[in-house]
């Protein structure tokens, strides 16, 4: 990686540190050349504008989850060759990979955004609604192949279901926050997991 790369990296990362911290609003950036220790044309040489620093940080967010998800799901699949079964195990990996931090989860730079969607220009908000839904394409992609060797035990939507496992991962990133307990958020993917074990797993009798 070259100086200037670098230099745009050291800013991304102060730049996300502060939004997660505080919010995109409150967040300046004079705070970010000053810890960065740059000068104000430094800081407009890698980016025109605040809305482009934001553009690139959710970029890479996005890079970083995906390649996470890839990893782990894949993992969870040469573990186990059946869907529902790899699924289960993929969303243990995940939990105790958020149990692992020891700070909890920093927060979600798409949740951020949506928190504060009215600073943002059309070119971020639709690159935002981009990823939400990524991420339903992707779980209702794994729901669906579930569901054709194990029909689901409630009437459900699987494109709701999808979007349950955002929802979910979102609102125990921010209970955890809340009340100041890292903990929340992994024992909240775990719920979600018993939840789809009993909707698909058929019951022995």
């Amino acid at each position: 990686m070259g100086k200037g790369q670098q230099t745009r990296e050291r800013l991304m990362d102060i730049a996300e540190s502060a939004i997660l911290s505080k919010g995109f609003g409150a967040t300046s950036i004079d705070e970010i050349i000053a810890e960065a220790q740059i000068t104000k044309s430094g800081f407009f040489y890698h980016f025109k504008d605040k809305n482009e620093l934001a553009r690139a940080l959710l970029e890479r967010y996005l890079e970083r989850e995906e390649r996470i998800l890839d990893d782990l799901f894949a993992r969870a699949r040469e573990l186990h060759d059946d869907p529902l079964h790899a699924f289960l195990i993929g969303l243990k990996l995940f939990s105790e990979m958020m149990a692992d931090l020891p700070n909890g989860h920093p927060g979600c730079i798409v949740a951020t955004y949506c928190y504060n969607e009215r600073l943002f220009d059309a070119q971020v908000r639709t690159l935002n609604r981009q990823a939400v839904l990524a991420w339903r394409e992707r779980f209702l992609a794994t729901f669906e192949e579930i569901a054709q060797t194990y029909p689901p035990r409630d009437a459900v939507d699987l494109e709701a279901l999808a979007d349950m496992v955002s929802s979910t991962v979102e609102g125990g990133i921010v209970m955890s926050k809340a009340l100041g307990e890292p903990p929340v958020l992994a024992g909240q993917i775990l719920l979600l997991r018993s939840y789809v074990k009993l909707l698909f797993l058929p019951t022995i009798n």
